[in-house]
């Protein structure tokens, strides 16, 4: 039934204004495990089904025009998962990143790595050197994958990063501004995401991006991350199109 569902789910009508689009579209993918439940498989394999949809997405995000995307695949969190999740949550990164090339081609898309990375297996650390070796040149839309990735453990980066400077005799402590936080982020040089969209009707950040996040524009779907298609990230752009960002102002 949820199978006919999907595929019976009305086309989306929404017209984007291609000329009007986020720079920064950031995606929380939530509900692969309860995709595979409801067809009475197992969590990896819902995994495995998200992965293709980000595939699809990321494509067609490129093919958009979009400047940035960011995902958020791992968390710091997620580790309290069972390790047989773990693992093949694992496996599918290393996949992803091994195949990236030929999955994407023709999509001109540059792959960054934000999260701490240090204690991941060393065969995973190798395959995502290569792959942000392989795509830095590409001039298309920049994917970055979250991974190990926690918004708070990030300020934190920061603030050591910072405190170390100050120490060495860098930095002063009247230099500390908002600016320069943002330049000890592992996002440094990427512009705060414009829309972040959550799937399968969770409404919480999740310890994601909470320094970019601070105007960002949220967009929420009960549409479970497999079952996402173009269509759900039309209707997310065409709403994030029609609001009036004030970023405090009037």
């Amino acid at each position: 039934m949820a199978l006919l569902s999907n595929i019976f789910r009305k086309k989306s009508k929404a017209v984007i204004d291609i000329k009007s689009l986020p720079v920064h579209i950031a995606i929380i993918p939530d509900g692969n495990g309860r995709w595979a439940k409801k067809r009475g498989l197992p969590r990896n394999a819902g995994h495995k089904e998200g992965a293709n949809t980000l595939k699809t997405i990321v494509k067609y995000c490129a093919k958009l025009g979009i400047k940035y995307m960011t995902v958020f695949t791992f968390s710091t969190e997620n580790w309290k998962r069972p390790k047989s999740e773990v693992d093949g949550l694992m496996s599918l990164l290393k996949e992803f990143l091994r195949n990236a090339e030929n999955e994407l081609s023709g999509s001109n898309v540059r792959i960054k790595i934000i999260g701490d990375i240090s204690v991941l297996s060393k065969e995973l650390q190798t395959e995502i050197s290569r792959v942000e070796r392989m795509t830095e040149k590409n001039a298309g839309l920049m994917l970055n994958i979250a991974l190990n990735y926690g918004g708070r453990d990030e300020i934190v980066f920061a603030v050591k990063q910072i405190g170390k400077e100050i120490a060495e005799g860098k930095l002063r402590l009247s230099d500390i501004d908002s600016t320069l936080i943002s330049q000890r982020l592992y996002t440094c040089g990427i512009p705060d995401p414009d829309l972040i969209i959550r799937t399968s009707g969770e409404k919480r950040s999740s310890n994601f991006l909470l320094w970019q996040s601070a105007y960002s524009e949220y967009w929420y779907t009960d549409v479970l991350w497999p079952d996402f298609r173009t269509d759900d990230l039309k209707e997310a752009i065409r709403d994030y199109q029609q609001r009036n960002r004030r970023f405090g102002g009037i």
